[in-house]
């Protein structure tokens, strides 16, 4: 009987330590089940769902291939993508969009969305992009220098001063001591370029990597501005959001090294 109380009181005594050591073991990353046992491999659950990211137009190309990267590496997951001007989509979202993950063409935009409430944590910015020149094949009007867009009769089509790209054009034309006259102000980049490449326009201001994704359907002409306006590309998951878990795989894709180098490739700079 002493011996058996004896290991019962020893077993009591060592209970708080083994409860202690418990709670001290490491969580497994984000959809890791660590309740297969000890010394067993823990199992990776597998992302499902649909994932609705919205992003600025300028992000078309390089967000469909990082789309079809995400869903490589989660074959259960669908990436829906949506893309316009920064500030329509915040428009869209908040009146009720189901977007899951926002990544605008500059740092104001993102500000409107985070100061309604409708973004979750502290935007991140991944990217970022300045304006060029571009005409048309053949440059019908003979346009040499951003000068040359403020000479009477050159159709010049830009974006809107309410969207990223817009403010960018109205902030580099102030630099360079232009006062333009556009023919026509889009809600989008690809609004501008679709302009210049169906030839309604004589040129268009546009971001540098829509001028290299058009390759030779444009001549580009740089602004050679002292001081050209950056803009920057913040991304943050949609406060909203049913699909957080997607909605920051997603945006750690667009962060990290896989992401970057897809963006750098298209011509983007660093965030």
């Amino acid at each position: 009987m002493r011996l058996r109380l004896g290991a019962a009181v020893a077993l009591l005594a060592l209970a708080p330590l083994a409860l202690g050591l418990a709670g001290c073991a490491p969580a497994g990353p984000p959809g890791t089940d660590t309740t297969s046992g000890a010394g067993s491999t823990p199992v990776v659950s597998e992302l499902s769902g649909t994932l609705n990211v919205y992003a600025a137009a300028s992000l078309k190309e390089t967000f469909t291939e990082l789309a079809a990267q995400f869903q490589a590496q989660h074959p259960k997951v669908e990436v829906s993508l949506s893309f316009d001007g920064s500030s329509t989509l915040v428009t869209q979202i908040s009146q009720g969009a189901p977007a899951d993950v926002f990544a605008s063409a500059d740092t104001a935009t993102m500000t409107k969305l985070s100061d309604a409430g409708l973004a979750q944590g502290s935007p991140v910015d991944f990217a970022s992009n300045v304006l060029t020149l571009v005409v048309p094949p053949g440059n019908p009007a003979n346009i040499n220098s951003f000068a040359d867009v403020a000479k009477p009769g050159v159709k010049l089509v830009v974006c809107a001063p309410k969207v990223p790209c817009g403010a960018a054009s109205t902030s580099d034309a102030a630099s360079a001591g232009l006062m333009l006259k556009p023919v026509s102000e889009e809600l989008s980049v690809t609004g501008v370029l679709g302009k210049v490449t169906s030839g309604e326009a004589d040129a268009g201001l546009v971001y540098v990597t829509d001028a290299k994704a058009a390759g030779a359907k444009v001549l580009s002409i740089p602004l050679d501005l002292p001081k050209p306006t950056v803009n920057h590309y913040p991304i943050a998951a949609v406060e909203s959001s049913k699909a957080g878990q997607l909605a920051q795989g997603f945006i750690a894709l667009v962060t990290g090294a896989q992401g970057q180098k897809v963006l750098q490739d298209a011509g983007f700079g660093a965030p």
